[in-house]
């Protein structure tokens, strides 16, 4: 099974190669962001210097929960933290406009250690939203709701093994 995810990149060149590809740094953690209105917010609607491009990434499932399997919560002991190959935080969804929400998305940081994976095992293709992500914020900001529903891609709640929702859940 295959699923999308949301990130940005700073060039064109993995969309060129059709995988991660430098400048991608495979030296850092980067961050994975399955809401994409939580991405969204974050980067200003692809305004943000730096986050102009933006990307659905398909994943394999496999790939992503072995991602899940090797993360600890931010939140626990910082020594934990700190040796964790993956990290995952939950902030509060936001709304199109921006404004939080009463629920949470999650947030999964792939170490330095594991990033070739993703890169090469886990990512199995890269689509370009920039366009659709541009037609969006000019729908919200001229009040066009409708328009913009039909711009956002799917989303779903993930079914979450229950021993990863045990140990990744807040609260869990």
């Amino acid at each position: 099974m295959i699923f999308t995810l949301w990130t940005w990149i700073p060039s064109d060149a993995a969309l060129r190669a059709g995988r991660f590809v430098a400048p991608f740094s495979f030296h850092r953690m980067t961050w994975i962001k399955p809401s994409f209105t939580w991405l969204m917010h974050r980067g200003n609607w692809g305004r943000k210097p730096g986050q102009e491009r933006v990307l659905a990434v398909r994943m394999t499932r496999d790939g992503w929960e072995e991602a899940l399997s090797r993360a600890v919560l931010t939140t626990a002991d910082p020594s934990a933290v700190a040796q964790a190959p993956v990290h995952v935080q939950w902030d509060p969804e936001r709304s199109p406009r921006g404004a939080a929400l009463n629920h949470y998305s999650i947030q999964v940081g792939i170490g330095r250690h594991l990033i070739r994976a993703f890169a090469d095992d886990w990512t199995v293709g890269l689509t370009d939203l920039t366009p659709q992500v541009r037609r969006a914020a000019s729908s919200i900001r001229t009040g066009h709701a409708a328009r913009f529903r039909r711009l956002l891609p799917p989303e779903r709640v993930y079914p979450l093994p229950p021993d990863l929702a045990g140990r990744l859940l807040p609260g869990g």
